[in-house]
């Protein structure tokens, strides 16, 4: 089930007050000397245009470390136990701050190494900047994970195919896209996906665009597994 994602934006944005030094975990970063890395539960970095959190919000979580080359190329150590529920989602944000209608653009290219064990999912995720709408894009995902809401049936938007879901988390509404089948890299033009939203379905209007995350939602990782984003960019205009 798709998790509270407000309630993790909301943790990261206090995150210097509710947990100033707080550290999760004691793994470090690769061997090749990474320009940053934290094992804090709300570690954050801004890089290249790019905010990176470690975000771990879920209960009953392990150990967590984050680490980064650049805003683009980033990772993740995980270690957590194999109990449901979803314990973190490191990731990588970009403000775009544009309406649906004043964009000409939106796309992304992702390139990843995920392992094949655990319970995880690999996602964008995109909020409005009142945070009334969530819409989430999965292009991969592994063990037991499914979305939140009911089925919506199955459409091609952006280059990709996706199984939609449409539910409420109770603090916003949530729009999931799943890929129909796993994929490791590949561009995803975002725009099409929410004018789909906006004008096919009518499920909400002109929103203000705030911000595009791209992560990994983690329920379960024992024994510890990585998560590596070789490369993340997202463009608008």
């Amino acid at each position: 089930m798709a998790s509270r994602t407000l309630s993790r934006v909301t943790k990261a944005l206090l995150a210097p007050a509710l947990a100033l030094g707080a550290t999760v975990g004691l793994a470090s970063a690769p061997a090749s000397a990474a320009v940053w890395n934290s094992c804090d539960q709300w570690g954050n970095t801004n890089l290249n245009g790019y905010t990176l959190y470690n975000n771990i919000w879920g209960s009953g979580a392990g150990s967590q470390c984050i680490w980064a080359n650049s805003g683009t190329n980033w990772g993740v150590w995980a270690d957590h136990p194999g109990t449901g529920g979803i314990k973190s989602y490191p990731n990588q944000t970009k403000a775009i701050n544009k309406s649906i209608t004043s964009l000409t653009s939106l796309t992304s290219s992702y390139n990843v190494s995920v392992p094949s064990s655990g319970a995880y999912n690999t996602s964008y995720d995109i909020w409005d900047t009142d945070h009334d709408y969530e819409i989430m894009l999965w292009v991969n995902k592994t063990g037991a994970v499914g979305p939140l809401g009911s089925s919506q049936g199955t459409v091609a938007l952006g280059g990709h195919s996706w199984n939609v879901f449409k539910g409420t988390n109770g603090a916003n509404e949530v729009f999931s896209f799943i890929r129909t089948s796993n994929s490791s890299s590949g561009t995803v033009s975002i725009l099409p996906i929410l004018k789909w939203i906006k004008d096919t379905k009518k499920w909400m209007g002109n929103e203000t665009i705030g911000d595009v995350q791209f992560g990994y939602e983690v329920t379960s990782s024992s024994g510890g597994l990585n998560f590596t984003t070789n490369n993340l960019t997202v463009s608008s205009g």
